[in-house]
């Protein structure tokens, strides 16, 4: 296929120039779709960010990113004093009480911190360990843990995942039996992100026998108790500055008011709280995926092969115009979902669309885009290479893909039920 006509070139660089000036996102696609759920308050709240961001998270990225570990409870108390951890959470516990557009417009923002890692520890405080609090949780339990998460005075962690239960959140082994008043919890939890810094877990755990979507509850676990270890740090291939630990619980005791509403509601409470993880995680990507191709664009602009940019051939723009109409086709998916949430539709079946669609795309943009860098693509002097390895993890954590294919498939109506099998077929 021959190359394109100088005019058509022209005209892609056109589109592209933006990026390459501002260095944050592609204005003249993104300008007008960002009104469907945006107003002027909203970008208003993102300019707050932004203004945080650059101040005092991007300066430091590279830093933490080769600690292993950023300050959350620095990064945190700094977004809790600008009322940016708890925009959706209720006013009489710090919130500011609005709809969730505001949440994801945060989120989508916090794309613009320069690496996965840190939006995705933010995400565990805002969107995966208080929405069920929130909504469900006794006065009490609000005003202890949730209204010192929004402003930002403690530090939330989320216990689901297990040694041998990730995706498979039915099966969890860990235990909160009672003894008078309280709950003794004996267990473990794996992936925790945020729990070397942590000050409570948002912990879900079996409190009686019988069926195992209804014998689950959420409990609000104080990480300085007695019992509670943290086992190890561990070592990530991407995600580098945010904590991840494996936590063990051993004849932990904590009152029995500490669940977060009714008892045995806890399954249901983790999928609704899932909601909002995966609307959350794809609104962190897009603005990352945009940088991609801009940065992308702009170093094939310049580089020169055989005579020529880069850019000029015809595969490398043609692949980066195929990839920002994809992101574009995301963001307009995860505005569609938004919408209808507020709206108090279940939105289960599109979250997991857009989970699905987040972390295939992520995976594509990513190596697409890093291939075109070549050999200083394979480099950490660049950061393709860290969006290439911490986006890795989106068609993983919080549901693996084949989860939201099956969530998709039971939605649609076509996931086949399985037979048990009866005591005469046993035999």
């Amino acid at each position: 296929m021959r190359c394109v006509s100088k005019v058509c070139l022209r005209r892609l660089v056109n589109v592209l120039r933006p990026a390459l000036w501002q260095g944050n996102r592609w204005m003249s696609v993104t300008a007008g779709t960002k009104e469907s759920i945006y107003n002027s308050d909203h970008k208003q709240m993102q300019d707050t960010l932004r203004k945080i961001i650059d101040k005092d998270i991007n300066p430091n990225v590279d830093q933490w990113e080769a600690e292993g570990q950023f300050p959350a409870k620095q990064v945190f108390k700094t977004l809790g004093d600008a009322g940016l951890l708890g925009v959706s959470k209720p006013t009489e516990y710090g919130g500011l009480g609005l709809d969730y557009t505001y949440s994801i417009a945060v989120a989508e923002e916090l794309g613009s911190i320069n690496c996965g890692a840190i939006p995705m520890a933010i995400g565990v405080q805002t969107d995966m360990a208080t929405p069920a609090l929130a909504r469900f949780g006794s006065d009490e339990l609000k005003k202890e843990f949730l209204a010192p998460s929004v402003s930002g005075d403690k530090v939330a962690c989320l216990g689901v995942s297990e040694v041998g239960s990730g995706s498979d959140v039915a099966s969890i082994q860990t235990k909160a039996v009672k003894h008078g008043d309280d709950l003794v919890i004996n267990g473990g939890k794996m992936w925790t992100t945020n729990a070397f810094q942590a000050d409570w877990m948002c912990l879900l755990a079996n409190t009686s026998q019988g069926s195992v979507y209804e014998n689950k509850s959420l409990i609000c676990l104080p990480m300085d108790l007695p019992g509670v270890k943290l086992a190890r740090k561990i070592d990530k291939m991407g995600m580098r500055s945010s904590d991840t630990a494996q936590v063990y619980l051993e004849d932990v005791r904590v009152p029995a008011k500490y669940i977060i509403g009714e008892e045995g509601m806890g399954f249901t409470y983790q999928m609704l709280q899932f909601q909002e993880e995966r609307l959350m995680a794809t609104a962190a990507a897009v603005l990352p995926l945009d940088k991609c191709i801009a940065m992308t664009a702009e170093y094939t602009s310049q580089r020169k092969a055989f005579g020529q940019p880069i850019l000029h051939n015809q595969v490398v723009h043609f692949r980066l115009a195929e990839l920002a109409t994809e992101v574009e086709a995301l963001r307009s998916m995860l505005y569609r979902a938004v919408a209808q949430y507020i709206e108090g539709n279940d939105v289960t079946m599109l979250a997991s669309m857009c989970k699905l669609k987040c972390g295939r795309l992520a995976r594509e943009v990513t190596d697409g885009c890093l291939q075109f860098w070549g050999g200083m693509g394979f480099t950490n002097e660049v950061l393709i290479s860290r969006f290439y390895r911490d986006f890795r993890l989106l068609s993983i954590g919080g549901g693996a893909d084949e989860v939201m294919l099956s969530i998709i498939c039971k939605y649609m109506g076509i996931l086949p039920k399985i037979q048990k099998k009866s005591k005469e077929s046993i035999k």
